[in-house]
């Protein structure tokens, strides 16, 4: 082997690496939200958790990924550990796709046309590459960007595995390789050997890939070689979730630690049981050489037996997990975080998570507000305080997701999923001012108990027909919001017309009690806020409506939207706003 050969294999590493890279993170960003929703059916049995960790795992090629997700999910108070060890042992098995798909470089076939020379991937591989190449660089749809990204990186992980079997094809003849992988034999050198090098390349696909370009070009991989370091990249594996877990709280490190005396216990109970077998029944094949099917055989078949293994005795996890990472007894109860960093890697499910935070705070607010409009009427100090205290609260989500948001943002996104970021923020803007405008509102009717001053028994009547306009506005926009209802949303804009409109008669007979000496001209200002803010008030719901609808449109120029909405549609518009006008009469003036 010359120094050509081993920049041939660097090379081959490089190009590999690279490609499962952007193989994962495509077939990520193509899955999209929906592997959130996938997890979050993971809930009722271990099993049906192993189902969908496996197969969630085999979409994006990576056990770490689905960890680490799993990890922030606890963090987050979305899922139970419990919950959680099903997935994590699905996961294990799921990896074992990427072994399967390497395995058809060593597929051989006849010199001439035959079904077997069409699977091997040194035929097709070009061929999707050309594919892959001509979707990324001359199609528009970033759906179909992502698919030519998935072909692409698979046809780079081939030609890198192609290189480092091209490049290791004379250390089949080295005396000094040979003998250096003879004393992986040893079952405890070679699960650290195993161990080390998955702890350093990760994922286990990238160092299973490479074993098995080394059998496919040398054949001087055994069955006493490849079944302890097959294991030990198993444990390797391990170390991305350990890392992820610095800085969560307990659950979510726990969940580390059950991948890892899954694997480290598994690895131990099956080496136990296959050597001790061994010493009394002489196996002759272990020292037969294998290729990348077998790799990938011993792969899946320990995964699948330390699944069924252990699946009976997840409880039995669970404890040995929470005796590692033990309750403090002086520890204050431990609160899930808002939004969890950890999801990032996979910015969709980033992004359902954040939008689930949204809907809490967009609940939060529709309650605050409700809470500040009733004790105009009705003082109540206990409510004026929980309004402060629900206002403080939505500060510090609109802090949170803004900054979350943010990092999303510097990810790659789909179109889709930029549009819906970019809603998000301008949302939770509007949310916030709404809770803003609930504290004013209480103020108001503080000053007015403080004073120990009332509105007449007119202006009383008159009240309830604007605070119910704007409570209805306030559930149509957070409902359309929650419930991603387009058509909901485009009842909001009609009825804030209506409210602009309440505001100024209002205002105006407000005038005439003044000048007929019926109120003062304190009660007046005070009178002139409240109506302002709930005014405002449904500006911001008809801004939250129109981002939704913006997303589905395509357009998002906030103004120029506005008034095509209400020019395309002008009958049916008005005919939404007599309706409301309709509905919110001002009773006559006495």
């Amino acid at each position: 082997m010359n120094v050509y050969d081993i920049l041939n294999l660097l090379g081959g590493i490089a190009l590999f690496l690279f490609g499962m890279h952007t193989l994962s993170a495509s077939l990520e960003k193509l899955a999209g939200g929906k592997l959130e929703t996938w997890l979050e059916k993971a809930t009722s049995k271990p099993i049906k958790g192993v189902v969908l960790g496996a197969i969630i795992t085999a979409v994006i090629q990576s056990s770490a990924a689905t960890t680490v997700m799993i990890i922030g999910f606890v963090n987050s108070g979305l899922m139970k550990l419990s919950q959680a060890i099903g997935v994590i042992m699905g996961a294990n098995i799921g990896t074992t796709a990427t072994s399967w798909l390497l395995s058809l470089q060593s597929i051989s076939g006849s010199d001439g046309f035959s079904f077997l020379n069409l699977l091997k991937p040194t035929t097709f591989t070009p061929v999707l590459a050309v594919i892959g190449v001509i979707l990324i660089m001359f199609t528009k749809s970033d759906k179909k960007k992502t698919i030519g990204m998935i072909l692409a990186g698979f046809a780079v992980l081939m030609f890198g595995m192609n290189s480092m079997s091209s490049a290791t094809a004379g250390l089949a003849e080295n005396e000094t390789f040979c003998n250096i992988l003879m004393m992986f034999s040893n079952p405890v050198l070679g699960v650290i050997a195993g161990a080390v090098l998955t702890a350093v390349l990760q994922p286990s696909s990238a160092s299973i890939g490479i074993l098995q370009s080394i059998a496919i070009s040398t054949g001087k991989v055994t069955y006493s070689v490849a079944l302890p370091l097959l294991l030990g990249q198993n444990i390797g594996s391990c170390v991305t979730a350990l890392i992820s877990s610095v800085g969560a709280n307990k659950p979510a490190k726990r969940v580390a630690f059950v991948h890892l005396y899954f694997n480290v216990i598994g690895t131990v109970v099956f080496l136990s049981i296959f050597y001790l077998l061994n010493a009394f029944i002489s196996m002759p094949f272990m020292e037969e050489s294998l290729n990348a099917v077998g790799i990938a055989v011993i792969h899946t078949g320990f995964n699948v037996l330390a699944t069924a293994l252990f699946l009976p005795f997840t409880k039995q996890l669970e404890k040995l997990a929470c005796l590692t990472v033990r309750d403090d007894s002086n520890d204050e109860k431990l609160t899930p975080m808002l939004l969890d960093e950890r999801l990032l890697k996979t910015p969709s499910v980033a992004i359902e998570q954040c939008r689930n935070v949204c809907i809490r705070m967009a609940r939060l607010t529709q309650e605050t507000l409700k809470m500040s409009m009733e004790v105009v009427t009705t003082y109540d100090a206990k409510k004026c305080a929980e309004v402060i205290d629900n206002e403080n609260a939505i500060d510090i989500f609109e802090d949170k997701i803004g900054s979350y948001i943010l990092k999303i943002s510097s990810k790659d996104l789909s179109e889709n999923d930029s549009k819906i970021v970019s809603s998000m923020l301008h949302t939770i803007g509007d949310l916030e001012r709404i809770s803003d405008h609930a504290v004013n509102i209480v103020e108001a009717a503080e000053e007015m108990h403080s004073k120990k001053i009332k509105f007449s028994q007119q202006a009383l009547r008159e009240l309830p027909v604007i605070v119910n306009a704007v409570s209805e506005i306030l559930d149509m926009s957070i409902n359309a919001f929650v419930n991603n209802d387009v058509n909901l949303a485009k009842n909001v804009e009609p009825l804030e017309d209506v409210i602009d409109q309440l505001r100024s008669d209002l205002k105006t007979r407000h005038i005439e009690r003044l000048r007929n000496g019926k109120c003062t001209i304190e009660l007046g200002f005070i009178l002139q806020d409240l109506l302002t803010n709930f005014e405002r008030v449904s500006d911001h719901c008809s801004n939250i409506a129109v981002y939704l609808i913006q997303i589905s449109d395509n357009s998002m120029d906030t103004h120029e939207y506005m008034n095509e909405l209400k020019k395309l549609d002008r009958s049916e518009f008005m005919d939404e706003f007599n309706d409301y006008k309709n509905k919110y009469i001002l009773p006559e003036q006495s």
